[in-house]
């Protein structure tokens, strides 16, 4: 099982029925994504919520539109699995939909998007396109 790829496919179904709020396990690689993704406005808000010695994530998703029934996030695909990683140097950090979406990359200075990891001169692991 791929924790991420997890809680990629929850915050996909929880937007296809408008839910406001998830609860998923954490890890530190998973709020890093959510921080990136509320930085990016993709979501509204996430916080990790300590309950009986176990961490959880709990996401407030964003919507948009008069009766808030439009998503923000209209696609978010897990690039790089356990079983076949994706690797890129600074010159092949893929722009995605045309500058319109943003690629999550975990580099040796930490989680980022790509436009911080060109702009730091680094490559790494491509894990998440969002759009």
């Amino acid at each position: 099982m791929d924790p991420i790829s997890n809680m990629l496919t929850q915050i996909r179904n929880a937007q296809e029925r408008f839910h406001r709020e998830i609860k998923l396990p954490s890890s530190k690689l998973k709020a890093e994504i959510c921080r990136i993704l509320k930085e990016e406005g993709f979501i509204s808000d996430y916080r990790v919520v300590e309950q009986d010695n176990r961490a959880s994530l709990q996401v407030t998703l964003k919507y948009k539109g008069k009766r808030g029934r439009e998503k923000v996030l209209s696609s978010i695909e897990r690039v790089s699995r356990p079983g076949q990683r994706v690797y890129v140097s600074v010159g092949e950090i893929p722009r995605v939909r045309n500058g319109l979406g943003i690629a999550i990359l975990s580099t040796p200075q930490g989680v980022m998007t790509g436009k911080q990891a060109k702009a730091k001169r680094m490559g790494g692991e491509v894990l998440v396109h969002v759009w």
